[in-house]
């Protein structure tokens, strides 16, 4: 292992870079504190490059985004995207087997992990300053020869880590199968959101190493991939560091996006589950929604805080704190790429049927259809969506860290530097267009109730009243 990292500081002689640059374009007056100056151009092969300069610290962030997901798999081939951000991690050519992670831990690693959604999967690491050549040399060996240490052995192992990964996180989690069934029913098959991003055990049972060796030259081409690069670093000895070590890399055609047809629920889709695990009774309603940076999406995320955020919540205050009927509101926005998932969720107390809480809830709902939500409701919002945004910018790693921003802006607007535009997006909404979006899309014969009740006999005992 020595041996290899010492191979990675060497430095070579470089080509002239040919590259094509984009610079961050200016903003509005008065957004200049959340802007994020950054670098992006493209390597001849089609490698994407950001480079955002932070020197709060001695650290960079080196973060890499493969533009593929569960929307971009196959019918019978699903799960690969989830099971290629486990074999990144096992050894590549010049890596040996399973010693990825160790390597970067030794060298002071942070923030270090890997991710799958429907639209993207992503690798990041937070190193010291004075390694990050050895950071990127590990993230051009995977990309450029995993498949010369891909064995069937090593993917039989994966297969495993990932159905037990499935088994913890679906089959033996509180109301797992139950949310499983009612997002069937959302996404009905052939849609590539059907088996969510942990895919179809079935599937991938049945892949052969060939399967999954095509499924990484496809998509895990440096055409379909972005490098960012956000912290103390030297910008020049950093795009000859990327040159040497990803320029390289042969050039693959850029794969094509799948085109699907968006879903429309025709009518409301009622599921009785007899839950096995949890002890309380879920009553969980699903509408599907506007994609992420489409409109209305920003109008479902206020009015989700309005909802459910918090103790000032309209469902919050009905149902937990006036009635006691509940024992926890969650309502969410599931931004996605192609569409999106307005959710609602509430616990039961203890003796309370979800058939209760569902008459409540429409009631919460027909009043804002009628009369739509008020200003300070709004402002709440806006405050928490500007807190939340800006708290993630004080890092440059990490789960919403400038690195991932940058990335998450470039994927899905193409501009990477898009804080304060995406921020933007919540000063048009008003209590008018919650009122018609609470009207248009969340409508009472276009979701999915999902009822998951345990038997009687493993419910948990009604708490006895206080007397007064």
């Amino acid at each position: 292992m020595k041996a290899l990292v010492a191979a990675a500081l060497v430095v070579f002689g470089l080509p002239a870079l040919a590259l094509s640059a984009q610079e961050a374009k200016p903003l509005e007056p008065g957004r200049e504190a959340v802007a994020i100056p950054y670098e992006k151009y493209t390597l001849p092969n089609g490698l994407e490059v950001i480079l955002s300069v932070d020197r709060k610290l001695p650290v960079v962030s080196v973060n890499v985004w493969y533009h593929v997901g569960a929307y971009h798999e196959q019918p019978g081939r699903t799960g690969f995207a989830h099971l290629f951000e486990h074999m990144m991690f096992q050894g590549s050519r010049n890596v040996a087997d399973d010693v990825h992670i160790s390597m970067l831990e030794q060298l002071g690693a942070t923030d270090l992990n890997g991710t799958t959604s429907f639209d993207r999967t992503n690798y990041f690491e937070t190193v010291p300053t004075h390694h990050l050549e050895t950071a990127l040399w590990l993230e051009s060996d995977r990309m450029g020869f995993l498949l010369d240490a891909l064995s069937p052995e090593k993917l039989a192992t994966q297969r495993e880590v990932v159905k037990n990964e499935r088994r913890q996180g679906t089959e033996t989690a509180p109301y797992g199968l139950a949310r499983e069934a009612a997002w069937h029913a959302l996404f009905p098959l052939p849609h590539p959101y059907h088996g969510d991003v942990i895919g179809s055990m079935k599937d991938l049972d049945a892949a052969t190493p060939e399967d999954v060796k095509d499924f990484f030259r496809k998509w895990y081409a440096p055409s379909n991939a972005t490098l960012a690069v956000v912290g103390d670093f030297d910008v020049a000895k950093t795009k000859a560091l990327i040159e040497k070590y990803f320029g390289s890399l042969p050039s693959h055609p850029k794969p094509t996006k799948p085109e699907v047809a968006s879903v429309k629920l025709a009518q409301p889709v009622v599921i009785r589950h007899e839950e096995r695990v949890a002890t309380l009774p879920l009553l969980s309603i699903q509408w599907l929604s506007p994609g992420y940076f489409e409109d209305g999406d920003a109008t479902a995320d206020v009015l989700a805080t309005a909802l459910g955020t918090g103790k000032a919540s309209r469902l919050y205050r009905r149902l937990v704190l006036d009635k006691q009927l509940a024992q926890s509101v969650n309502v969410t926005q599931q931004s996605q790429g192609a569409q999106s998932v307005f959710t609602l969720d509430v616990v039961a107390r203890p003796g309370v049927s979800t058939d209760a809480l569902l008459k409540e809830v429409d009631a919460v709902l027909e009043d804002i259809r009628r009369n739509g939500i008020t200003p300070e409701e709004i402002q709440r919002a806006r405050t928490r969506y500007d807190t939340r945004t800006l708290a993630g910018l004080q890092s440059i790693g990490g789960f919403g860290g400038k690195a991932d921003v940058l990335q998450n802006y470039n994927h899905f607007v193409g501009e990477p530097s898009y804080v304060a535009q995406d921020l933007a997006r919540y000063e048009t909404v008003t209590p008018e267009s919650v009122k018609l979006f609470a009207r248009d899309t969340l409508r009472p014969d276009a979701r999915v109730i999902l009822h998951a009740v345990p038997p009687a006999r493993k419910q948990a005992p009604v708490e006895p009243k206080e007397r007064h």
